[in-house]
């Protein structure tokens, strides 16, 4: 049985808000760290959540004074990553790269997660976003997003759409997008974003959220033709493409995001620590400028804030869930 949206919104506020303190845990802040921090990222290497974590490993390694070394633990929209940092000790010495595919989505679909959101995390701060791009191929006729809307209410349900998979963002912002265009088409789901893109360019499918660190040299290339992106920023290196809600969505977002979160019970002091360390490293120019150059918008800030972003997130993707009557095969 799915949990509520309230009850789903409680359990993010715990996760997101709660900073308590283990007294069998004797880190001492003023010294941390004195030894190496491991960062688990729960996706696959090579794609951009795990480049971003290992360019954020690296600069905050150096800030700290210590190495931190990247785990990939992928699987299951991310659950089981969180699985591996929920029986982690509060120490200081583990960190964990999430998204809100994980946090504010997956536990619409699963109904028994293998840890406990309550009791067994807490935020550290956001890091930013990183939006998807609205692709067709060059040939389609239509060249904006006004066009192609149009085209797809003339082919109710022929029209097909490839995702990363059920649930995946890719999924999900296209239901949005079909949700507030009143659109239908047919979708065809893959395992993974690498396969959905070769559907789309090899004409298997009509039209795909891409990420836009994938779909930026392609667009250039003239491979691909994008609509608009889905954030609510033009993108620097794409500038001339209008967001999704200029381009005739109004309201429309749909961003992976991306924060780090730490065991409970890890000494509120090494949290604070960390959080002035992620925050120092976001501001970087060279930072900037190498996450900036694969579409990431990085934003930082504290605790709070990020408590209060999961929290719409959460909501929002609820109700879609819900309205869309989504469910996992």
């Amino acid at each position: 049985m799915h949990l509520s949206i309230r009850a789903l919104l409680s359990v993010i506020v715990c996760l997101l808000g709660v900073i308590a303190t283990n007294p069998a845990v004797s880190a001492d802040a003023a010294q941390y760290p004195t030894r190496p921090i491991r960062m688990v990222i729960p996706w696959s290497a090579g794609g951009s959540t795990d480049v971003l974590g290992r360019v954020l490993a690296d600069d905050m390694g150096r800030a700290l004074g210590v190495p931190i070394v990247v785990e990939n633990n992928a699987g299951a929209t991310g659950t089981i990553g969180f699985a591996q940092v929920a029986r982690a000790v509060g120490d200081g010495y583990t960190l964990l790269l999430g998204t809100n595919s994980t946090f504010a989505i997956a536990p619409h679909f699963y109904s028994k997660l293998p840890y406990n959101l309550e009791t067994d995390f807490v935020a550290v701060g956001m890091i930013g976003s990183n939006p998807q791009i609205l692709c067709v191929l060059p040939g389609m006729a239509a060249k904006t997003l006004a066009e192609f809307v149009r085209y797809a209410k003339q082919k109710p349900g022929e029209l097909a759409y490839a995702s990363s998979g059920v649930g995946g963002s890719s999924h999900l912002a296209m239901e949005l997008l079909m949700s507030i265009t009143g659109i239908n088409m047919l979708h065809v789901p893959y395992r993974g974003g690498a396969p959905a893109l070769t559907a789309l360019l090899g004409g298997e499918a009509q039209v795909g959220f891409v990420d836009i660190s994938t779909a930026g040299p392609l667009i250039r290339g003239g491979k691909l033709r994008a609509l608009g992106t889905s954030g609510t920023t033009r993108v620097p290196s794409l500038p001339d493409t209008p967001t999704l809600a200029e381009a005739g969505v109004p309201g429309f977002e749909s961003v992976t995001s991306f924060g780090l979160f730490m065991p409970a019970r890890t000494p509120a002091g090494i949290v604070a620590r960390v959080n002035t360390v992620l925050n120092s490293v976001l501001r970087d120019p060279q930072v900037i400028e190498k996450l900036g150059a694969l579409g990431f918008e990085l934003t930082g800030g504290a605790p709070d804030t990020y408590k209060a972003y999961a929290i719409g997130e959460t909501k929002k993707w609820g109700t879609l869930i819900k309205q869309r009557h989504i469910v996992l095969p």
